[in-house]
């Protein structure tokens, strides 16, 4: 059971937003794409920058949570939702720089391939389900 001064700590340290059970927008936020999965996270943080995923990551150790980490939410294993735990939603981190002369992308892991092809087109560019790290 998590102490309600350890999360009210937490989330004064947070730019995102952090949702509980309870919280009106709950329901919405647990959901995966893949809807045979029903999972039902003590937490869930809308990471808004590095920062906040690196808190995420300690609160998470420092209190002995199963953790989860939900990219675009298009996860058809399930596994960027847990019970219990917490859900560190990195959907709102869309940043992107393109390089149109080396023909390369730096995206954040919030970007779907929607909107990452969306924004590639300007450039003559498009990008498949192949990545180089």
């Amino acid at each position: 059971m998590l102490a309600e001064k350890a999360v009210e700590e937490f989330k004064t340290r947070l730019r995102g937003k952090l949702i509980r059970r309870g919280d009106e927008d709950y329901n919405e936020a647990r959901i995966v794409f893949n809807a045979m999965i029903d999972r039902y996270p003590a937490l869930i943080i809308r990471c808004a920058g590095v920062a906040d995923v690196i808190d995420s990551v300690n609160f998470a150790r420092d209190n002995n949570l199963l953790v989860a980490v939900r990219g675009g939410g298009h996860n058809v294993t399930g596994s960027a939702v847990c019970n219990d735990g917490i859900v560190i939603d990195l959907s709102q981190m869309k940043g992107m720089r393109v390089d149109p002369v080396a023909r390369t992308i730096q995206t954040e892991p919030g970007l779907t391939w929607g909107e990452l092809n969306h924004d590639l087109q300007v450039f003559e560019l498009g990008a498949s389900g192949a990545l180089f790290l």
